[in-house]
């Protein structure tokens, strides 16, 4: 028997929305749960490189994005401790001419509307707002989901259910219970100022990374040019879920009080009027991918530290190739679903295993820099000023932060046409399967680097 042509996808977040247009690209019908009443502007700035952004425009999302995305002209690695900038990797037009795909910045309510109104010009696909999935139940012709909207309970009969729903995935905790989110000991804290209110040197298009003691702060044009995102990283203990608690300015700024920090990035800092905070959790390695005809993807699944600024590019890249592996040729039974989720949770670990190709190394020279920012945050000030640093750096300016990128990048960075920087998906390109190529490559440069400092697992 013929199982239904539809597909429920919970979560309406970057990776449900962009799975739902991938999927219905291939002929499926799709449902959409999204427990919020509202699509809201929550959530902050997104990188998006060649990787992800290619999913992007073969989805025909240029054209809604041409105006809030920014295309930046350079990457620039600040150092606090020495106020300047240590190097600039090119980007721009010229670069995205490379890759055959953009480099945008782009707010996440920019980019989840620009989804939103694509899912909703398209005839194969229902967003239901308002719709908390609850169950899920398989029998002889296909899977029931059940999903509560108020006091009202519904069902959709489908052939697979797709987990798009964060790292605090119900459908997750429905299939593996014993999963569950580790919080990693630091705090984001976000902002948005408009661009008018800093000097013109202050608002060029570009990335900005700042690297200083005990912490990091990341700055770059959303918005189409109009306003500035801002992301502070610090250590902590708050750890409560969410994605937009109020914060206090007054912790930020004593986090990046001076002498430890120029005045350019203090600058910046003040001008944001609210600021918000979010504890950084992680899903464990080793999260099954699927059970039978239900699957999970994004941060659901393998929920990464923003350090390599490619969460969002992970959860598409899973959308683009869970449309590849699930054709309606596969959904003609139960077992051909189930053997198309499970292939893609074998690729996915074996990406954690081992990454093939040219392209794959250059894109874990990239990646790298997400753990040595991410363990050099962590370090002890004792252990920060060891000999091992001084010896990479030759000099102690710019702390350990900026010894780590100096060291694994003075070569890497000019090879970003490589790996992400490819216009092929990162997944596709360093050889390996969605999700595991940024958690392979952030642990393949924890194994090998030289540097003998103590260690933090993250």
């Amino acid at each position: 028997m013929a199982l239904s042509r539809t597909i429920v996808i919970a979560g309406a977040g970057i990776g449900g929305l962009t799975a739902a247009l991938a999927l219905a690209a291939r002929g499926f019908r799709i449902v959409v749960l999204e427990k919020a009443e509202r699509l809201e502007e929550v959530g902050a700035g997104l990188q998006l490189s060649p990787n992800a952004s290619r999913v992007l425009v073969e989805l025909g999302l240029t054209e809604r994005l041409k105006r809030s995305a920014v295309t930046p002209e350079a990457l620039c690695v600040m150092s606090a401790r020495a106020g300047g900038e240590l190097l600039r990797m090119p980007l721009g037009e010229a670069a995205s001419a490379r890759a055959g795909a953009p480099y945008w910045v782009v707010h996440r309510a920019d980019l989840q509307s620009a989804l939103a109104g694509a899912v909703s010009d398209h005839p194969d696909i229902d967003l239901k707002l308002g719709a908390t999935f609850e169950d899920v139940a398989p029998h002889a012709k296909g899977l029931t989901v059940v999903h509560r909207s108020g006091t009202i309970r519904r069902s959709d009969l489908a052939s697979a259910l797709i987990g798009a729903d964060g790292i605090w995935s119900t459908v997750r905790q429905h299939l593996f219970p014993e999963v569950q989110p580790r919080f990693s000991g630091l705090i984001a804290w976000r902002g948005t100022l408009d661009a008018t209110q800093l000097p013109k040197d202050f608002t060029a298009r570009r990335v900005q990374l700042w690297m200083g003691p005990n912490a990091h702060l990341v700055a770059y044009p959303i918005a189409g040019g109009r306003q500035i995102n801002v992301v502070a990283v610090l250590p902590g203990t708050w750890n409560r879920p969410g994605w937009s608690t109020p914060g206090d300015p007054f912790e930020v700024m004593d986090a990046f009080a001076a002498p430890r920090w120029p005045s350019q990035a203090r600058m910046m800092l003040t001008a944001v009027d609210n600021w918000r905070k979010w504890a950084l959790f992680g899903v464990p390695d080793g999260c099954p991918w699927s059970q039978g005809p239900v699957g999970l993807l994004g941060d659901a699944v393998h929920a990464m530290l923003p350090f390599a600024a490619q969460g969002a590019g992970m959860a598409i890249e899973d959308a683009a190739v869970l449309a590849r592996h699930l054709s309606l040729e596969a959904a003609e039974s139960a077992a051909g679903i189930a053997a198309a989720l499970k292939h893609m949770a074998a690729r996915g670990r074996r990406g954690c295993g081992g990454c093939s190709g040219r392209r794959g190394s250059r894109a874990a020279s990239i990646i790298s820099v997400g753990r040595s920012r991410s363990r050099a945050m962590l370090r002890s000030a004792r252990s920060a000023r060891s000999a091992c640093w001084r010896d990479r750096t030759g000099s102690t300016a710019g702390g350990p932060e900026a010894g780590a990128i100096v060291s694994t990048q003075r070569t890497a960075l000019p090879d970003f046409g490589a790996g992400l920087m490819s216009g092929r998906c990162g997944a596709e390109a360093a050889g390996v399967a969605p999700g595991g190529v940024s958690r392979h490559l952030l642990r393949r440069h924890a194994s090998s680097a030289s540097c003998d400092c103590p260690r933090t697992a993250m």
